[in-house]
């Protein structure tokens, strides 16, 4: 199969494995200690909130209510940054002493290995850190994504020095860093012995900004005007419509058997791929395939049997003993065809045999989409939901719940007949289209 050929293979999502998570029955819990950041960056959802420090009782209030509606498996501890929350330490033991896996979502900015020694010892299993070029991030401004593998490696090597902890990347993916996925890929395939994770979120404005958009804005009926501050940035002329399909076609122009196996919906898109995993196995540089959708149910269904949850973590010694996941080559295609390749390896070079095969997930994050009639399709059945004011919302909308209390509701803008042109004595009106 050619090369370009692989790309425009088409991604069906009944060849998929549907993740059977549910608002009640999910692998996280979605908790930030606090919205105050030590950094900008473009696409962020949060708004920068100085003195919104939250209380170890607030916390606790938090995890108690959560604990009513959601059976979750993880925390990820967000924000804001949450590491500059003075108490970070007793939260994370908190939130590991209610026997869920606790996991930070953080910048790294003021990370060092003796704080994430404490942290650790507190009860951190997992550090997601976001890197991307378009983050004030001093001392970097400016680079490109490749260019900022350098920094993603000293993270990786400290996460990996302390021991015990997985380690993975949130990049936000825009029109003009989508070319830049597949080598970043590369390099995760390079470091696969302590890159557990790449996680690619896809840019998406929140609201349109311009004095004559697409839609109006109604609050239980009433119009309303989008509140400036709560628009992610946004660059003129940058396309706001990348879905995760297009990045898996970006991805295939250099890994052709590129093969994701799991996805979750949209809750007003039937075919939408929202949240798109993709497993692959291998050692460094050499990449033997990908594991299938049976694998991804098996593991899912075995860990709920097993444990009463859905997994939302798989931890660094697992991870480094990936052979095990070859028992699912007997109902597993996509597995199968990973471990001849990997056998076909072995004949070539039997050492590879003693060496430890590695496991690592990528992730792909379609959010918000808003639909030419005003819909919202969001997640269906998103892990991220955070308590507020006594209901669970999603998290990556949480500034529009504290303004407006609700979801606002989109409808398109009218729009007003062209002026007629007159030519040869005939009456012409320009097409109008709603996008």
């Amino acid at each position: 199969m050619s090369t370009n050929n692989a790309a425009d293979r088409p991604l069906n999502h009944r060849n998929l494995y549907r993740l059977p998570w549910t608002l009640t029955d999910t692998t996280d819990i979605w908790l930030e200690p606090t919205r105050k950041c030590n950094m900008r960056c473009e696409g962020c959802y949060s708004i920068n909130d100085p003195a919104s420090y939250k209380t170890l009782q607030q916390i606790k209030e938090e995890l108690d209510f959560t604990e009513k509606y959601r059976n979750a498996h993880t925390v990820s501890m967000a924000g804001g940054e949450p590491l500059i929350h003075p108490q970070i330490e007793e939260i994370i033991r908190l939130v590991s002493d209610r026997g869920y896996i606790p996991i930070i979502l953080t910048n790294g900015l003021i990370l060092t290995p003796q704080i994430l020694t404490k942290l650790k010892d507190a009860g951190l299993k997992k550090v997601m850190f976001h890197i991307d070029s378009r983050q004030k991030r001093p001392g970097w401004v400016g680079k490109n994504e490749l260019e900022l593998n350098e920094l993603r490696l000293t993270y990786a090597r400290m996460v990996a020095d302390t021991k015990g902890l997985a380690c993975g990347f949130n990049t936000m993916v825009y029109e003009d860093t989508l070319k830049y996925v597949p080598e970043l890929l590369e390099w995760a395939e390079r470091h696969i012995n302590i890159v557990h994770t790449m996680a690619f979120l896809i840019f998406r404005p929140l609201w349109e900004t311009k004095p004559k958009g697409r839609f109006e804005y109604f609050l239980k009926g009433k119009k309303v005007k989008i509140a400036p501050e709560l628009v992610y940035e946004n660059i003129k002329g940058m396309r706001t419509d990348i879905t995760s399909r297009e990045i898996v076609q970006e991805i295939r122009k250099k890994y052709p058997d590129f093969e994701p196996s799991a996805y979750i919906g949209g809750t007003e898109e039937l075919d939408a791929l929202k949240w798109l995993f993709t497993f692959r196995i291998g050692m460094k540089n050499e990449i033997y395939g990908y594991l299938g959708p049976k694998f991804a149910e098996m593991a899912q269904v075995y860990h709920h049997l097993l444990y009463g949850k859905y997994s939302g973590y798989i931890g660094p010694k697992l991870n480094a003993r990936a052979k095990w996941m070859f028992l699912a080559s007997f109902i597993d295609r996509n597995t199968a065809k990973a471990l001849w390749n990997y056998l076909k390896s072995c004949l070539k070079n039997p050492l590879k045999l003693l060496s430890a095969l590695h496991h690592q997930t990528v992730l792909i994050i379609q959010a918000l989409d808003i639909l030419a009639d005003g819909r919202q399709s969001m997640c269906d059945g998103c892990p991220d939901l955070t308590p507020w004011k006594g209901r669970l919302v999603w998290s990556c909308r949480l500034e529009e719940f504290k303004r407006y209390g609700c979801f606002l509701t989109l409808t398109p803008a009218e729009k007003k007949s062209p002026p007629p042109e007159r030519k040869n004595n005939k009456i012409l009106f320009k097409e109008r289209t709603l996008l």
